[in-house]
């Protein structure tokens, strides 16, 4: 619970306007050399430039190796139509090695031990191992998924494998909608309720006509001692905006120009 900011996770310690690489950082001038997201020279980019957070996401390979990859399948990669989860690593490594070379989860922890990782668990069947292998990182991991049932189970598995606390968590699709609709009727204990168990809440700034990022959803939040962290902020006016606005996090593509706005305004993006 985080009824105060006495009690903040330490993956949100100490407290500042927080950028989060989107997938890593691929610069126009790696992209061009064939980098692509969620690769571990992305990941490596936005840890030489500075960025403490990286986003990214998790699915599970054919012999079980849990690795960093948004999309389900490598059809938008590598116009190859297999799922990730029909590949096995060595031949993800083989696809992966032109195009800034594969990331493990377990690499990325292991390499990466000053970095904080914000972790989307896309696949079910990756539950389990991202709770297993964040389980001694927990101070230094969020576990996220748009499925609830996705990330209590990964949040089960790391207790189970000896975390001396729980990673901090962000809420799924269906409690962010009940949210939403508890604030919408203005049902305040419901509203606490449902941030009781959360650490930071990641959410588009608007979905569809509705705007979901407010400065009274913001009151809210911080009144539990819930961070606010708005994706995928790419236009440095709309960077500017939110941080007037008074979001805790921006996630974003250009980590190197949010960086640079957030540490232009004499706070540590830490």
């Amino acid at each position: 619970m985080n009824a105060s900011s006495a009690e903040r996770h330490p993956y949100l310690s100490p407290h500042a306007p927080r950028v989060l690489a989107h997938r890593g950082l691929v610069t126009p001038d790696a992209a061009r050399h064939g980098v692509v997201e969620n690769s571990f020279a992305a990941v490596a980019e936005a840890h030489a430039a500075g960025v403490v957070y990286v986003e990214s996401d998790c699915h599970v390979t054919a012999d079980g190796e849990v690795v960093l990859f948004h999309d389900d399948d490598l059809e938008r990669i590598a116009e190859d139509p297999r799922a990730i989860a029909d590949v096995r690593l060595h031949e993800l490594e083989e696809i992966m090695s032109a195009r800034g070379g594969l990331i493990t989860l377990a690499q990325a922890l292991e390499a990466f031990p000053d970095m904080r990782f914000n972790l989307d668990v896309k696949a079910a069947a990756a539950a389990e191992g991202v709770g297993r292998l964040v389980a001694p990182h927990a101070e230094r991991v969020l576990v996220t998924s748009f499925s609830d049932a996705r990330r209590r189970e990964a949040l089960r598995a790391a207790s189970s494998a000896g975390a001396a606390r729980r990673p901090a968590t962000s809420p799924g699709l269906e409690t962010v909608k009940r949210l939403v609709i508890a604030r919408a009727l203005r049902r305040k204990a419901r509203v606490r309720a449902l941030l009781a168990d959360v650490d930071a809440l990641q959410l588009p700034e608007r979905q569809g006509p509705l705007r979901v990022v407010t400065s009274g959803l913001l009151r809210d939040a911080h009144a539990a001692g819930v961070e606010v962290h708005v994706w995928t902020v790419n236009a440095e006016d709309d960077m500017e905006r939110l941080l007037d606005l008074g979001v805790d996090g921006l996630v974003t593509d250009r980590a190197d120009v949010a960086l640079a706005k957030v540490n232009a305004r004499g706070t540590q993006a830490v």
